[in-house]
């Protein structure tokens, strides 16, 4: 049985255009989630993580963006946060394209991990930061 990642307000870090991203992420990563479960082809799985990864890619950037316009204090380690996670992204495609590779419990676990964690931790702290700096 699949889980779907739900948004709800605990994900919410108080900034809509941030949120929004976040809800876009979700939406992608539950694809992502039933094309593992539903056995898609390993093709299709590649491109579904593969739009997964561009869409972080552009919302760390969004990201990057606000924490620079607001002299986010805490920018170098957020970014390198983000940097760290599009790294292991990255290295989940490169095993996925690998011969007799295919994407596991243990690897989309991996990326709701990723996700939630980020968005609780780090995102909620930007969040705080940006609440009062907008």
């Amino acid at each position: 049985m699949v889980k779907d990642l739900v948004w709800d307000n605990i994900l919410s870090v108080g900034v809509d255009e941030i949120d929004e991203d976040h809800r876009k992420l979700i939406h992608i990563f539950n694809i992502l989630n039933h094309a593992v479960m539903d056995g898609e082809s390993g093709e299709y799985l590649a491109a579904t993580l593969e739009e997964l990864v561009n869409c972080t890619v552009w919302h760390f950037s969004h990201e990057e963006r606000l924490m620079l316009k607001y002299r986010y204090p805490e920018h170098q380690a957020h970014q390198a946060e983000h940097q760290d996670l599009i790294q292991s992204a990255k290295q989940l495609q490169q095993d996925l394209v690998a011969p007799d590779k295919a994407l596991a419990d243990q690897q989309i676990q991996f990326l709701e991990r990723w996700l939630t964690e980020h968005i609780l931790t780090a995102d909620g702290r930007l969040g705080a930061y940006l609440s009062r700096a907008m």
